[in-house]
């Protein structure tokens, strides 16, 4: 297969990858997840008109002309708490002590803050005076949030598709949302190849390296909105890699994602037992690190094989299979932000598609980017150092300093 360009292989991607079921979760469970439909407010919010402060609910024609040398003294004839629903009206001359959030009485038309009459002191269980003088003159509506004046009854307030934040739960909570419908999370079984790899708790022994990639891609999952299945080691073996292949299917993943293996080396088996009961869809992609990625099907399963090297995993997963799982979550996620930043340093690449670890730090207003040191694939301590990664265009081969280039923040 000759080399496709990023932007097709991920469309390829996209456009194979159906959404996953969806399930009604208790709300308390539901942060992070993905709507599975449009949220319409059953109730408007407010639900009753109420004061936006500690006042006074007063007629706002009975504080014109107001001063503190010409202060209006009004009957105090009710004291209304949050949590009760005020009978006694407010007639002419009248005023009620008001609580935050306290329903407005009948007859009020505005709040005036206990800051501008002489009652301005807030004690615990102090009763309500009996008269108060008002310092300044209010406008009707003053100080009242009105009823249906932050949510319509019928108005769509989420949209299918959006992951749910803090916030979002806590207005479906004062919708009355005790449950919701979601994307179920996608089931994604994960497994390294390679006789060179041993586990983290391992001893390390001469020609045996730690795995990484099993921390670094559990972790950028699980960021993503997946369930991780970690599958463990495979051997450099057709053998072992189809029983790895096969314990993924038995588990009923989603998606399998393998790191190392689909070279063309002559002992990398991952893309030859993929093709034996399944397809690819490609197997090179036109990008630095990362050029020797795969993206088909075993089984029927999503399939991804990302490169063994490190940095070439880290920046894999980012460009290709966090949109994935996404995709399957019914994400409606959108591109990642791109940010313009200059460059403070020349830099080569090899015409490819590059994706360069750096740090872009505010200078005056701009932003403005040096390299975390050589940019080797094996370098994972240059991309923990970064705070960026800069994309140059394919084609593009130098850029000198003070170029402007998109860049991905991480």
């Amino acid at each position: 297969m000759t080399l496709i360009s990023v932007d097709e292989a991920r469309q390829r991607i996209l456009d194979s990858l159906p959404p996953v079921n969806t399930l009604d979760l208790p709300l308390r469970t539901c942060m992070g997840r993905v709507l599975a439909g449009d949220i319409r407010a059953g109730v408007e919010l407010p639900s009753f008109d109420n004061s936006g402060m500690d006042g006074f609910a007063v007629r706002a024609a009975d504080t014109l002309g107001a001063s503190p040398a010409s202060p209006r003294t009004l009957r105090v004839v009710a004291d209304i708490p949050a949590g009760t629903m005020p009978q006694q009206p407010i007639g002419p001359g009248e005023a009620a002590r008001i609580m935050t959030g306290a329903p407005i009485p009948p007859g009020a038309d505005a709040v005036v803050p206990v800051e501008d009459t002489d009652f301005n002191y807030r004690l615990a269980g102090e009763p309500a005076p009996q008269n108060v003088n008002v310092f300044q003159p209010v406008k009707p509506g003053r100080n009242i949030r009105l009823r249906g004046s932050d949510v319509a009854l019928g108005q769509v307030v989420m949209q299918s598709g959006q992951r749910l934040r803090a916030q979002d739960l806590g207005l479906l909570s004062m919708l009355g949302f005790a449950s919701v419908p979601v994307y179920r999370q996608p089931r994604m079984a994960l497994f390294s190849g390679g006789d060179e790899l041993i586990l983290v708790d391992e001893p390390l022994v001469p020609g045996k390296v730690r795995d990484a990639n099993a921390y670094t891609l559990t972790a950028l999952a699980q960021s993503a909105g997946a369930e991780v299945i970690f599958l463990g080691i495979a051997a450099d073996a057709r053998e072992s890699v189809q029983n790895v292949l096969e314990r993924a299917v038995e588990q009923q993943v989603d998606l399998i994602v393998s790191s190392a293996g689909v070279s063309v080396g002559a002992f990398d088996f991952v893309k030859e037992v993929v093709e034996s009961r399944g397809h690819l869809n490609f197997w090179k992609v036109n990008m630095r690190p990362g050029k020797p990625l795969t993206f088909g099907a075993y089984r029927d399963i999503p399939f991804f094989g990302l490169p063994g090297n490190p940095v070439s995993a880290f920046i894999g997963f980012e460009v290709f299979v966090r949109p994935a799982i996404e995709r399957l979550s019914g994400c409606r996620c959108g591109a990642r932000p791109i940010q313009k930043v200059l460059l403070d340093e020349a830099i080569e690449s090899d015409g490819r598609e590059s994706y360069l670890r750096a740090v872009v730090s505010d200078v005056n207003g701009q932003l403005r980017a040096r390299l975390t040191g050589h940019q080797g694939s094996g370098n994972l301590l240059s991309l923990v150092q970064a705070n960026a990664l800069l994309i140059i265009p394919s084609g593009v081969k130098s850029l000198p300093p003070g170029a402007s280039v998109d860049a991905w923040l991480l």
